[in-house]
């Protein structure tokens, strides 16, 4: 356990991977940070955890991390309210291949131990009064999904690292890698060089430059999704409600007001992270059509959040063929809830432990085989 290591990102997924290095037992551990906390996708997320997705890995990475965020305040001896709201996510289907995909999904997460169920449009209203019946034709809903304040857990796993002697900086930039020899030396950054035995690359929209440093390549791309804040009103609203092939998910948060969010279809991959009129427009008439009665609330502010996408929307949590490079990248949307297996998963990459079937399917290994990907398609 006399390993250093370096993780570049201080987002959630950085912050969980120290935590878990160092309560195995590692001492030397850093986070390097480009900007201020939670400045990237953590703080920009749209604060959802769920277990209902189409593909085993997702289901297996979210129905875990799902368990340790019930008991993390406690875990992690966090002195506030996470903000843990399991009041469901309700997820709509509104075409005959939905429906047929839902029933698919339902059976593959039954068998994994994900109480989600079925609903036909008259059971999904009792659940939300205002969603309208007629925009959709079946529903699938898991009571144990739902809400979890980012800033609040990212924040439970900073403080939990710090005590247990994690180095933690701030606006600070990687500038290069050395390498040597094939084996990671350190990592130089705009105010000093680290030596480091091991580099995680938790680097969120750019995990694909921090990897070319090192002189790797990865199959992963960032593009921007927006959301929306409305004013406050009262509890309205206790699920998550959702739909792909409508392209939005909508909750009130605890303090009252709604988020809800999107993808577009004819984003380009880069960093912007801006938002505009058009994702309004978009978005009211969808509101409008799915959930009528939210069509009149005000909305406070807008902003965009950078999605790192990889080629079957699972994440890549790996080593390289760079000794003592790893990288956990390519959550496409969903790094926040699936943080805890995040840090879990890369420790026991870094113990060297034996690989089980879930350390190989995340491995950027996948791409490399002429199969089938096995695509994620459970995404907005």
């Amino acid at each position: 356990m006399n390993k250093t290591i370096v993780i570049i990102g201080g987002g959630i997924s950085g912050m969980s991977i120290a935590w878990h290095l160092l309560i195995a037992g590692y001492k030397d551990v850093s986070v390097i940070d480009k900007s201020y906390f939670t400045s990237g996708a953590t703080g920009r997320c749209g604060a959802g955890i769920r277990t209902q997705w189409a593909t085993k890995m997702n289901c297996l990475l979210a129905r875990d991390s799902m368990t340790f965020f019930e008991t993390a305040k406690e875990t992690l001896g966090y002195h506030q309210d996470l903000e843990l709201k399991q009041k469901g996510y309700l997820i709509l289907a509104t075409t005959p291949d939905e429906v047929r995909q839902f029933e698919k999904n339902v059976k593959l997460q039954n068998s994994l131990g994900i109480p989600s169920v079925l609903l036909n449009p008259e059971e999904a209203q009792k659940i939300v009064p205002h969603v309208n019946p007629k925009s959709f034709l079946m529903a699938s809903f898991c009571p144990k999904d739902g809400h979890l304040n980012p800033f609040k857990m990212t924040e439970a796993f900073f403080l939990a690292a710090k005590r247990l002697g994690a180095k933690v900086s701030f606006h600070e930039t990687v500038t290069g890698i050395i390498i040597e020899e094939n084996q990671c030396q350190s990592v130089v950054t705009t105010k000093r060089t680290i030596p480091a035995d091991v580099i995680i690359n938790a680097a969120g929209g750019y995990a694909a430059e921090v990897a070319l440093m090192a002189g790797c390549e990865i199959p992963v791309y960032s593009e921007n999704h927006q959301i929306l804040a409305t004013e406050p009103i009262e509890e309205t609203q206790g699920p998550m409600v959702m739909s792909f092939s409508k392209n939005i998910y909508c909750q009130q948060v605890p303090h009252g007001s709604f988020l809800i969010g999107r993808g577009d279809p004819n984003e380009q991959p880069g960093h912007s992270v801006r938002s505009t009129w058009q994702f309004l427009d978009e978005m009211a008439k969808t509101v409008n059509e799915l959930l009528p009665p939210l069509a009149n609330l005000r909305v406070v502010r807008t902003w965009g959040g950078s999605y790192n996408m990889s080629p079957d929307r699972q994440p890549i949590i790996s080593g390289t063929d760079v000794n003592g490079f790893y990288v956990a990248a390519g959550f496409s949307g969903h790094g926040f809830m699936f943080a805890p297996m995040t840090g879990k998963i890369m420790t026991k990459l870094i113990n060297n432990e034996p690989e089980d079937d879930i350390m190989a399917y995340l491995s950027l290994k996948r791409f490399d085989q002429n199969e089938q990907m096995t695509i994620e398609h459970s995404v907005v």
